[in-house]
């Protein structure tokens, strides 16, 4: 579940990053409201590793910093450019979600519904940068953010 938060935190941060740079007020918006969603998904991530008596990772500040870092310079590419990163990173981040559902004790119902709604909601987010005109990727993009995504989620599980 510190993956999870970790990865709430790298949605906030790129999310406002992005908006920052969005020239169309009306993609603007829809970052923000996606993003405000990502905020239920942090609380969610937070009161359950409370619950589990576990801790977020010590480099949260990184994740956002980090993050909103590359929302921006996506955003500044062009609208399109940043609804398509917007889009890669909700279907790589539903990969994870569902290969954590697969290793996730069967009886950890309270874990594995908070994961069923953010997955459900990375699914709708990513369905909207496409329907809004989200370019797809170049591979080489979409396999460094995979990258990025694994260093992430394997130093968040450990610090």
């Amino acid at each position: 579940m510190r993956v999870n938060h970790a990865g709430e935190i790298a949605a906030q941060g790129l999310y406002h990053g992005q908006a920052l740079a969005a020239r169309d007020p009306s993609v603007r918006q829809m970052l923000l409201d996606a993003g405000r969603e990502e905020t239920d998904h942090l609380a969610w991530c937070e009161a359950r590793l409370a619950e589990l008596g576990d801790r977020t990772s010590r480099l949260d500040p990184l994740w956002y910093l980090g993050s909103f870092t590359i929302g921006f310079a996506a955003g500044m590419a062009s609208d399109r450019a940043s609804l398509g990163f917007v889009s890669e990173t909700e279907a790589q981040v539903e990969k994870h979600l569902d290969g954590h559902l697969e290793r996730l004790p069967a009886q950890d119902t309270r874990s594995r519904a908070i994961l069923r709604q953010m997955r459900d909601d990375e699914v709708l987010h990513g369905q909207q940068a496409r329907d809004a005109g989200g370019i797809t990727l170049p591979a080489p993009m979409r396999q460094l953010m995979k990258l990025t995504g694994r260093i992430m989620t394997t130093t968040a599980r450990v610090i």
